[in-house]
């Protein structure tokens, strides 16, 4: 863990100097939303029913640290989480890091606080892609905190890939999206690889008054490995 502390320490000081570096050639931006959702899926995984999940982030030219998390409405018990990406885009390229937080994990105490790498809820995981423009390409590793194991039982260092393809059609922005786990992992319920994310989404803005929309989006979410279907719906708050 104190390697990862290290790695991660460097990393945000990178991010931090390219930052004021590139306050002197474009604008910082801020952004805030809000998605309500009438259940949680991700990544293929069911996560929890009707939940709130805001965000707020900032970027400068190919730069970006953002806050995001979900918590439950309905049920006390669904899944609560915190998580924290950088990322650097520059061209189609895009690589970064997150830092998730469940409220389940190592400790039983769910701290916040609490990295030690056998008693913690966090996970890290790093990504990789690319945005082709007919299509995005992304891929996703767990390198530390409470990961999965293998069938092994060893940390599995569990991966995700996942392939977008957006197009319009009817008058809606839609994206198909494909996604897989390209080996055994308890984090994913994979015992080798499996597709676990087939998802078809639609989005549209409805029109309230002549300077406010409110966007809106449904989508059905298939997951072979776990045999589970899921038909969501939500709508995002923004300024």
């Amino acid at each position: 863990m104190k390697k990862v502390k290290r790695f991660a320490g460097l990393f945000m000081m990178l991010l931090a100097a390219a930052f004021a570096k590139a306050q002197d050639e474009s604008k910082l931006e801020t952004s805030i939303s809000a998605d309500v959702v009438n259940q949680y899926i991700w990544r293929g995984q069911d996560l929890g029913g009707t939940s709130f999940q805001p965000t707020l982030g900032i970027g400068c030219g190919g730069f970006s640290l953002s806050a995001w998390g979900s918590t439950g409405l309905t049920n006390p018990d669904d899944t609560k989480e915190f998580d924290i990406t950088a990322s650097y885009t520059i061209g189609g390229l895009t690589v970064g890091i997150t830092d998730y937080w469940f409220n389940s994990g190592l400790d039983e105490r769910n701290r916040y606080f609490r990295y030690n790498a056998h008693s913690t809820n966090h996970v890290f995981e790093a990504n990789i892609g690319y945005d082709f423009k007919v299509l995005n390409v992304q891929w996703y590793t767990n390198f530390a905190g409470n990961d999965g194991a293998n069938k092994s039982g060893k940390r599995a260092y569990s991966s995700y890939a996942e392939v977008n393809v957006p197009f319009a059609f009817g008058g809606a922005e839609w994206t198909a999206t494909a996604g897989c786990v390209p080996y055994a992992t308890t984090f994913y319920g994979a015992d080798g690889f499996a597709i676990t994310n087939l998802t078809l989404k639609a989005s549209k803005e409805i029109k309230v008054t002549d300077s406010f929309s409110v966007p809106v989006f449904a989508g059905i979410t298939a997951n072979p490995c776990s045999q589970k279907a899921y038909l969501t719906f939500g709508f995002t708050l923004q300024p």
